[in-house]
């Protein structure tokens, strides 16, 4: 399996991860709250900021200091002022309390040490009628991404979601290498 990071500007990603397409799939719009959970340089943090417009907000977290800083300085070129990014471990992460319409894992909950913690914090910073957001890696060789036994099949991603006490809204097929799950917060 090949090890290769493909940065946010990478061209040969976009064409099998738009993720304009996959956020605008999501219903982000103009005046959401968006928290991307492990975002790396801000492949979807930054299409997201410029979605939901400075009437919104989008909270990003890594634990990556060097993903956060090219983060902040793509965010700084585009004023994107209304893009709060920070160092953290998404265990320790609850950006705040009932305030997000969408809270995002981009192909990062499997990397988590304790992804039952993460989704918890998830459930707390989401509003009652906000989602929950999982694209992941397909549980099947390819040539890039993480180690096969690294990955979590939907089936398990679903039982740590349920657990967390997400209902699953929908599963769907996000390209050759990814799902996506939407879930909701049970007793809506």
């Amino acid at each position: 399996m090949n090890k290769r990071q493909f940065r946010s500007d990478d061209p040969e990603r976009r064409q099998w991860q738009d993720p304009e397409k996959i956020l605008t799939s999501l219903g982000v719009a103009p005046g959401m709250v968006f928290i991307d959970v492990g975002c790396g340089d801000g492949y979807f943090a930054i299409p997201a900021a410029r979605m939901v417009g400075p009437q919104g907000n989008v909270y990003a977290v890594d634990s990556d200091a060097g993903a956060i800083q090219r983060l902040q300085e793509q965010a700084a070129r585009e004023g994107l002022d209304h893009l709060f990014s920070e160092v953290r471990e998404a265990e320790e992460t609850v950006v705040c309390e009932g305030c997000a319409d969408i809270v995002f894992f981009g192909i990062d909950l499997h990397d988590f040490r304790d992804p039952a913690r993460v989704l918890l914090n998830a459930k707390k910073m989401l509003r009652l009628q906000g989602h929950l957001i999982d694209l992941d890696w397909k549980d099947q060789a390819m040539e890039f991404g993480p180690p096969l036994q690294k990955r979590f099949s939907i089936d398990k991603a679903r039982y740590l979601i349920e657990s967390a006490g997400f209902e699953i809204a929908s599963v769907t097929d996000a390209g050759p290498y990814h799902y996506l799950i939407i879930a909701v917060q049970k007793n809506q």
